[in-house]
């Protein structure tokens, strides 16, 4: 009882300390930048402890976005993109599925946006999206819809924003960029900030039961490691060990990839966190993703937060493809 009591009156000290700090940045912009340039700082020294990547402000900077590489498709073993825009990240197919499948959803935040092409879609649908990123390059190489509504900010030390913010928060090949021993605190932030409905995209194995297709180790885990964790069965959830891990060219975590596991593990540390995984939700989505041939690469997750609004998650016109409600993407073909 007294270990429950002390975790509840450090909730509400960090609560407390968080609105002191909001209020100092939102009257100083000098106190908000040190405030900043300290994040930064703490998230990096927590990295080095944790295996994960040690700069990212570094990792994620303008070469991974394609600043100075190749363009025309050959990346050389290198993680990031030959180039990043809207339709190479397929910003397009992710913001309509979000509009379609969480028609309820008003006020919605993007973790881990990029330079924010998915918030400018979303807004160019009628949203009140947000977005952050750890980038500060991609924040500050917004996409022209979305300039104003992107800030620089790391889930590992927390976001700038209330508690039950937004009707629906998304995380799209986010969360496998955090090492596991963040994963709990990450998770816990994510629900903290909304009100409705998680919806995310994570590189996973192992059986997904009756909500979609099973995730793979191809790409994920060392290419002579393959055979190793497939033999180890449907029963293993990882994490996979850090030494495991894809590379790429420089000897790096394959695209900062740190926390490959399966659906059944990542499935648990949402539930801890109190939420409810929504299987009919993602059935809806990979009906809409199939005919883009996305569903082998999109591991979705749907979970609803504790006290949801179903009304969130109504779909608008279900009866109607993507491209019938005015997709347009070269990966659908429009007739």
């Amino acid at each position: 009882m007294a270990s429950s009591s002390s975790g509840a009156g450090l909730h509400a000290f960090v609560r407390r300390g968080r609105a002191a700090l909001a209020a100092l940045s939102r009257r100083s912009p000098r106190s908000r930048a040190v405030m900043a340039r300290l994040g930064r700082e703490l998230s990096r020294a927590a990295g080095e402890g944790s295996g994960a990547i040690a700069d990212p402000e570094h990792f994620y900077g303008g070469a991974y976005f394609g600043e100075g590489r190749d363009p025309s498709g050959d990346r050389q073993g290198l993680s990031g993109y030959a180039t990043y825009d809207r339709v190479s990240s397929n910003a397009d197919v992710a913001g309509w599925v979000m509009w379609r499948n969480f028609g309820g959803a008003v006020r919605t935040l993007d973790v881990g946006t990029a330079t924010g092409f998915v918030v400018e879609v979303l807004r160019e649908l009628g949203v009140e999206a947000e977005g952050c990123d750890v980038s500060e390059y991609a924040v500050e190489h917004a996409a022209p819809g979305a300039r104003g509504h992107l800030r620089v900010a790391d889930l590992r030390t927390g976001l700038p924003w209330a508690d039950r913010t937004f009707d629906l928060v998304s995380a799209l090949e986010t969360l496998e960029h955090m090492p596991p021993s963040s994963i709990p605190a990450v998770v816990a932030e994510l629900t903290r900030v909304c009100r409705g409905f998680l919806y995310l995209t994570i590189p996973s194995f192992g059986p997904n039961d009756e909500a979609g297709p099973a995730g793979h180790y191809e790409g994920k885990v060392l290419s002579e490691r393959v055979v190793h964790y497939q033999e180890l069965g449907p029963d293993y959830d990882g994490p996979v060990p850090y030494e495991d891990l894809a590379r790429d060219a420089r000897g790096e975590p394959v695209e900062g990839h740190l926390t490959i596991a399966s659906y059944r593990w990542w499935t648990e540390r949402f539930a801890e966190a109190g939420c409810t995984r929504r299987p009919d939700v993602e059935r809806r989505i990979y009906a809409d993703i199939e005919p883009g041939t996305l569903v082998p690469y999109w591991n979705v997750y749907v979970f609803a937060v504790p006290g949801a609004d179903e009304a969130v998650a109504a779909p608008r016109d279900p009866e109607r493809t993507l491209v019938e409600l005015g997709l347009r993407h070269p990966r659908f073909a429009v007739a």
